[in-house]
């Protein structure tokens, strides 16, 4: 293939292929707890992250990580004593996230600025062999954390009373999902960008709900899907020449259209039966 004779596309196709099943592994405890926004409020902090490490000189992926695990820890910890005040605190951070990596841009200066828009939208041609090193480290941390912990974020997802009683900490085990969270949205913000990274954790797990029934077989068909759509997309966007990150994203999108659309006629025979 054309795409594989240059070294930023072998990089870039390997941070998809990074990304791509991470985003959803996250995603479906999201999803599942009806919080598909919290990607998005992950995001918009994580934006705060990377102002402060263009201000201070520091590495972006870490210090972007840090802020927005931080901002995820103190979301729990608000929904801890209110529901009504997790969704407020979900706004703040929208608000606040966006407002405050702007500010913090602007004070380091005209050049940070362009750095931020690969950021904020992706720039899968920047991608280097130690951001790929970090990446795969970010992933491993999380494909972990999924399979240690991941009967007690699924039983705490679908019935946290349940999960007391079975003596599973439920404070943690929604502080853990959160963190994730963060760290899905710092792999993914030099692939698709902090402003569409949300996505790639819902889109194919909502697509894959339309004919799956089972936790296990939604988690399953959303990696395939989230990995399809990522190196797809990529490919498509260096043929058409055009960005890479609203390319997956879109993408995504219009799979789960044609899924959805598809699907109606077999849930009708399945109800029928």
């Amino acid at each position: 293939m054309e795409l594989l004779e240059y070294g930023f596309m072998q990089r870039a196709l390997l941070a998809a292929v990074i990304f791509g099943p991470i985003a959803p592994l996250v995603g479906i405890f999201l999803v599942q707890r009806r919080m598909a926004l919290l990607g998005d409020g992950m995001g918009h902090i994580a934006t705060t992250g990377i102002g402060l490490a263009l201000l201070l000189g520091t590495a972006p992926a870490p210090t972007a990580m840090l802020v927005a695990a931080l901002g995820a820890l103190l979301v729990e910890f608000i929904r801890e004593r209110s529901r009504t005040a997790g969704d407020l605190a979900l706004a703040l951070i929208f608000y606040g996230g966006i407002a405050g990596g702007v500010m913090l841009v602007s004070l380091a200066g005209a050049a940070a600025t362009t750095a931020l828009n690969s950021y904020l939208f992706g720039s899968l041609t920047t991608v280097g062999a130690s951001d790929l090193i970090g990446l795969g480290v970010l992933a491993v941390l999380v494909v972990a954390a999924v399979a240690v912990f991941g009967r007690e974020m699924f039983v705490v997802t679908f019935d946290p009373d349940i999960a007391a009683v079975q003596g599973i900490p439920v404070r943690w085990m929604n502080r853990l999902v959160a963190v994730l969270a963060a760290v899905s949205v710092v792999v993914g913000m030099q692939v698709v960008g902090l402003l569409m990274v949300s996505a790639m954790m819902i889109v194919p797990i909502a697509t894959a709900q339309q004919v799956t029934r089972s936790f296990r077989g939604t988690l399953t068909l959303g990696v395939v899907l989230g990995l399809t759509a990522a190196v797809v997309g990529l490919v498509l966007s260096f043929y058409v020449d055009v960005p890479p990150g609203p390319t997956i994203v879109l993408l995504a999108l219009a799979t789960f259209g044609l899924v959805a659309v598809a699907a109606v006629p077999l849930r009708r025979r399945l109800r029928a039966r």
